[in-house]
């Protein structure tokens, strides 16, 4: 079978930032009707790499060729001109307005002068059956979960005329069904013609639908190769640099008394749910999209408003009626988004980290700043946070670098019970096993974690114990002994 035709071609790339080179040297090309994956741990150079493309970033030296023509440098209008959308990981969304005027925005479809509401409505619900979703395009952005909004920023993108479709990091807010779901609508758009390029932590995706893969390392290329030369040690070693088995870690260490109970809570999607979690255990909290587990855990750190129950921090009842009062108790919590509720992207990481801890940190309201940076020096060392500086916005690192910072300030809080709702979304292969060595060390410590994940092989891995929801109810408790996927999959489905 002949080779298709480069679509879009990236010669001799490269861009520094303060203190970085983010791409040096960088050529890779792009063909029809083919999807290829790139990889790199986190700060590797993938997401400027993609902002290139894009246009949101310009290059210092090289070119980009598009169809035989060649630009020294891109614009974002030029990009989207010529049939090239990104779906980014950070989302990019008008939370008030409905999904149809969201897959719309910018296209907007106009009958003698006013938004043709019906017709949008209707081109957005094609384009869902399409991807074999089911999303109410009447309904706002901003009353959806984080993996819908995922399939809207995709929708969008299909709305226009495009050839080249970029996905970072599609599936992190995805569960292992919505996954598959994903994966099929992606070869899909390869018969139909489109050029994928497919950025994901997760190597399994890529030997599923990856034709080409390309590994980044410290902003330089490293190789690129057919999907099918490669394997995923091969793989894992050309990202890091070095040979590198993935294993959970293990814990041997005496599990304590209970630390946190919840009593009967009932809130938004929540029905009477109760669970404990002892000193030095990691429970998991398992179920599909809509099961109520994110839900739950906002409820109980009080971002949430919770309708009924009652909670206890080692045998004392406390009454949390908004995250203050879950910090001040000694509560912790990695939201799923990083970027809307766990960052202020825009403050500089030393901020970031110190938020918890500022009247720990303060004498008559003034913060001591020196201890203060002291504090964010020993975590940014602890968790190999990779910045030119503390002072820098949390805005200007990577995806796995922010979820470090988020993890960061928890540390410094000294929490006695963290929530970490998907702790490891976005996160490269040898950042995972940093976060996952960290976990472990605080449950040696005696803290008490409750671990949610959409993917099963980290719940199974890192947990003692799993609660399985399902549609708000709480499905089964399974003893370690008890895990297995099939099972977990059985009481998320809501079979007993």
């Amino acid at each position: 079978m002949p080779e298709e035709k480069i679509v879009l071609s990236l010669k001799n790339i490269s861009k520094k930032y303060p203190g970085v080179q983010a791409l040096d040297d960088v050529s890779i090309d792009f063909r029809q009707r083919e999807i290829h994956c790139i990889i790199g741990e986190n700060g590797a150079g993938k997401s400027t790499f993609i902002k290139m493309i894009s246009g949101a970033n310009e290059p210092d030296s090289g070119t980009i060729e598009f169809m035989g023509r060649v630009y020294n440098t891109m614009t974002p209008k030029l990009s989207k001109d010529l049939g090239i959308e990104v779906v980014y990981q950070e989302f990019n969304l008008a939370e008030d307005l409905s999904v149809a005027e969201n897959v719309f925005l910018g296209n907007e479809i106009r009958k003698r002068g006013m938004a043709d509401m019906k017709t949008v409505e209707k081109k957005t619900q094609e384009i869902f059956r399409k991807m074999k979703v089911n999303i109410d395009c009447k309904k706002a952005v901003k009353d959806l979960t984080v993996s819908y909004m995922q399939f809207v920023e995709i929708a969008k993108a299909l709305s226009r005329d495009i050839s080249v479709l970029i996905l970072d990091e599609p599936t992190a807010p995805l569960t292992e069904d919505e996954v598959d779901k994903l994966l099929d609508m992606v070869l899909d758009l390869k018969k139909q013609g489109y050029t994928i390029i497919y950025i994901s932590h997760r190597l399994n995706e890529l030997f599923r639908i990856g034709d080409r893969v390309t590994v980044l390392r410290d902003g330089k290329k490293i190789i690129t190769d057919d999907i099918k030369n490669m394997n995923t040690d091969k793989l894992i070693a050309y990202m890091v640099g070095r040979e590198m088995s993935f294993e959970y870690p293990k814990r041997n260490h005496k599990i304590g008394e209970v630390v946190f109970e919840a009593k009967n809570i009932i809130a938004d999607k929540v029905h009477d749910i109760s669970f404990t979690v002892r000193a030095g255990e990691i429970l998991g909290i398992g179920g599909l999209v809509g099961a109520g587990r994110t839900e739950l855990i906002r409820a109980i750190f009080g971002a949430d408003i919770m309708n009924g129950g009652h909670t206890y921090l080692n045998g004392q009842e406390i009454r949390i009626r908004h995250p203050k009062d879950a910090v001040e108790a000694g509560m912790g919590f990695v939201t799923e988004d990083r970027k809307r509720q766990g960052l202020l992207l825009e403050d500089s990481i030393c901020t970031n980290i110190s938020l918890p801890i500022l009247k720990r940190i303060s004498k008559m309201s003034v913060i001591d700043r020196k201890k203060e940076y002291q504090i964010a020096e020993e975590q940014k060392d602890i968790l190999r946070i990779k910045t030119p500086s503390l002072d820098v916005s949390a805005n200007s690192l990577s995806g796995g670098n922010q979820q470090k910072v988020v993890l960061a300030k928890w540390l410094a809080a000294k929490c006695k019970v963290i929530f970490m709702d998907e702790p490891t979304r976005g996160v490269d292969v040898g950042a995972k096993q940093e976060i996952y060595k960290l976990m472990n060390e605080l449950s040696e410590q005696g803290i008490a974690i409750v671990l949610i994940s959409s993917e099963m092989e980290e719940l199974l891995g890192m947990s003692e114990r799993l609660l399985v929801l399902h549609e708000g109810n709480m499905m089964k408790e399974l003893s370690r002994d008890e895990f297995s996927q099939e099972t977990v999959m059985q009481y998320a489905s809501g079979i007993q």
